[in-house]
């Protein structure tokens, strides 16, 4: 079986930042998934589940309203705990440095948060407990804090006898 291309990128190089995880063209538009790596994988601690889960549904109800609204497809956490997938949909092929302040803006909302964690009620949340709005903002103040990158380190490749192996 081959490896998908998310396995192909080095994870002890990926430092915080925007990355392009996926690029297809569907029906005429551009379908980006984008990496929003917060955490230095394998390194840092990853976020904490209740923080993630509460960084999801603020980020997520900022992002459907913003201006951005109508290309947004999907925005929910890596299972790695150490940041999010964000899935736009547009006319042209989107990369990483445009959608920075769209992401900064989301973030600093998140950091600057107040009130009830939207969608954090019993029929909304198939898990409305597991959540941590102080923890959240605290995860996205040091997120941004940090210099981001947005090109990914590719993984070096070993090849033994004609297999290649990947260090990720």
């Amino acid at each position: 079986m081959q490896l998908i291309a998310s396995f192909q990128v080095d994870h002890t190089r990926i430092t915080p930042g925007i990355y392009v995880s996926r690029r297809d063209r569907v029906a005429g538009a551009w379908i980006t998934t984008f990496d929003i790596r917060m955490k230095r994988p394998n390194i840092e601690p990853a976020v904490h589940p209740n923080a993630m889960h509460t960084i999801e549904h603020v980020v997520a109800t900022y992002l459907r309203n913003s201006s951005f609204k109508d290309h947004v497809v999907y925005w929910g956490p890596m299972g790695c705990l150490t940041g999010f997938y964000f899935i736009a949909s547009t006319e042209h092929e989107i990369q990483p440095k445009e959608i920075e302040g769209l992401i900064r803006a989301a973030f600093r909302h998140q950091a600057n948060y107040r009130g009830e964690v939207p969608g954090a009620t019993p029929v909304n949340c198939g898990n409305y407990l597991l959540h941590d709005l102080a923890m959240a903002k605290w995860e996205a103040r040091e997120f941004l804090k940090r210099p981001w990158r947005f090109t990914y380190p590719k993984a070096r490749r070993l090849t033994v006898k004609g297999k290649t192996f990947f260090d990720a």
